[in-house]
């Protein structure tokens, strides 16, 4: 595979590291870049490594509760202008109303349902003509909590939902600022999926082997690095943001309340974005392209 220029420029955007290095991690990965990303994780030759990918598509998330009953959706565009447009934002809005209304089971039924005499997909199509840039309904999720609703949304980009039980809302209201700053991916140690773990046992092995100590020693250093990361990426094991000398597990026993679930949405994680030449892009409208 041909390892070009924009494929190196995103690897050293994704993990710190030198030109020459990226380059050559490409060549021995054959241009697949989540495997570079791995072995120059292995080899500590990256900085940092991030995991979601690349932020890059524009958009919105809205969230709406009514009592017990919860909607998180997120709709894309290609530029933030667009993501303030009245109309887009006016689509935004009849979508997560079909979406509450409806209960749909996925994007493809939402976009078949029929609101003002035509379906979401239709709708859509003529404000994608009307706007000039793709417009994307990307993901919902609805939920009818038994506990304590708390929700944040951190201008229209992150949108968390989480659901407390015996927590009252102020508290389930500070869990929500807090899943938004620190990203978590799940509640507990327990819902860590085992293929996670074990690439990055894989990976902080390879680091430690490096080190030239004993295997026994290797294997205390790997544990450790496992313990680390696990508190970092799980709800209860994190420094909580408003009192970070003490992690959200205490903060919810002094409480004594749980956190059942939560969802966090982030405009446009995951999703690469194509870099437009803004030249080529006023020549193009000038030429009537």
């Amino acid at each position: 595979m041909q390892i070009t220029a924009s494929l190196v420029k995103e690897l050293r955007e994704r993990t710190g590291a030198g030109m020459m290095d990226c380059k050559k991690a490409l060549q021995e990965a054959d241009g697949d870049i989540e495997v570079a990303i791995e072995e120059m994780r292995k080899s500590g030759a990256a900085k940092a490594a991030k995991k979601a990918g690349r932020i890059a598509a524009e958009g919105v998330i809205t969230i709406k509760q009514d009592g017990q009953d919860v909607t998180i959706l997120e709709t894309n565009c290609e530029t933030d202008f667009v993501a303030k447009d009245e109309n887009f934002l006016a689509f935004t809005d009849s979508v997560i109303d079909a979406v509450i209304a409806n209960n749909p089971a996925d994007v493809d039924a939402l976009m078949q349902l029929s609101v003002d005499g035509q379906t979401l997909e239709e709708a859509n199509q003529q404000l994608v003509s009307k706007i000039g840039e793709k417009i994307t309904v990307r993901r919902f999720e609805k939920r009818t909590a038994t506990g304590q609703i708390g929700t944040y949304s951190h201008g229209s980009r992150i949108g968390v939902v989480v659901e407390v039980e015996s927590g009252d809302e102020a508290l389930a209201k500070d869990l929500a600022m807090h899943i938004a700053a620190s990203k978590p991916i799940c509640v507990s140690e327990d819902q860590v999926e085992q293929d996670v773990l074990d690439k990055e046992k894989e990976i902080f092995t390879a680091q430690a082997a490096e080190s030239g100590k004993p295997a026994d020693i290797i294997e205390k250093m790997v544990t450790g690095r496992i313990k680390k990361y696990l508190k970092e990426i799980t709800l209860l094991g994190q420094p909580f943001v408003k009192d970070p000398d003490q992690t959200v597990e205490k903060l919810l026993k002094a409480a004594n309340a749980t956190v059942t679930s939560f969802i966090r949405y982030e405009v446009g994680e995951g999703i690469e974005k194509k870099e437009d030449n803004f030249a080529e892009e006023v020549m193009a409208q000038a030429k009537g392209d």
